[in-house]
């Protein structure tokens, strides 16, 4: 249709019928000792709560340590929450996609990526099948066949972006990774997700780049200290956002 995925997000008429994903009262807390009679408790998310439907990618904005990985992580189903409830529609695929989550650093990338489609629910076959597609895309060459520890951070990404690429998943989960790696594969990536996923997938993106997110997102959530600040349109989010970073930076 030509439209990105932000265009579709925006679309007000569309009948967006039942969620694919669903947040509840989520909250997650980190309880470590401190001490043979002290115990610390830290509250990483808190009643934190929305939906996401078919065809929407909802970007998540926040700073350093405000809890955006890890309730990426829980919605992944990597770590749970202390308390609340994540809903998924029956049957829906869902994929992470974080910097080296998962990879062995003593394989190949060409075996990390068939290990990850398998992972993710492809069989061996469809897998062995997608490998030309994916070393394609992530122009490693011939580092495609080298282990994984000889990998930089961005060629790295470049490996996990392309393999998940690949994988006919319902909701992709996308940490950080398109801020990894060069500028070229970034742009690249970004034309990758507005052209996959369609009015039948779901994406959530986390990113430090307010622009990045403007430009591939539809809705948006602003974390602050594990709570949501504010949640909506990308745009509007965004400007609030933005505002609170420059008072900030204007007091600093």
């Amino acid at each position: 249709s030509g439209k990105s995925i932000g265009d579709m997000s925006e679309n007000k008429t569309r009948d967006l019928g039942k969620p694919i994903l669903e947040v509840n009262n989520l909250s997650l807390k980190y309880r470590s000792r401190t001490g043979m009679f002290e115990r610390f408790e830290h509250t990483v998310l808190k009643d934190i709560q929305f939906k996401l439907h078919r065809g929407e990618t909802l970007g998540i904005i926040g700073r350093n340590g405000c809890g955006k990985s890890s309730l990426l992580r829980v919605l992944a189903g990597v770590i749970a929450p202390s308390s609340g409830e994540v809903s998924f529609n029956t049957g829906v695929r869902r994929a992470l996609l974080a910097l080296g989550l998962g990879f062995r650093p003593d394989l190949t990338g060409r075996d990390n990526a068939l290990l990850s489609m398998m992972l993710q629910g492809e069989t061996k076959k469809q897998a062995l099948a997608l490998l030309d597609e994916v070393c394609d895309f992530s122009e490693l060459g011939d580092f495609f066949y080298r282990p994984v520890k000889t990998y930089s951070a961005g060629m790295r990404s470049r490996l996990g972006f392309s393999t998940i690429l690949k994988i006919n998943v319902d909701v992709l989960l996308i940490d950080e990774i398109l801020s990894v790696g060069d500028a070229h594969f970034r742009h690249k990536a970004e034309a990758a997700i507005k052209e996959k996923f369609d009015e039948n997938r779901a994406v959530v993106l986390v990113s430090h780049n307010a622009g990045q997110i403007k430009e591939l997102c539809g809705q948006a959530l602003w974390l602050e200290g594990g709570v949501i600040r504010a949640q909506g349109d990308s745009k509007s989010v965004l400007s609030n956002y933005n505002k609170h970073i420059e008072t900030l930076d204007g007091m600093s």
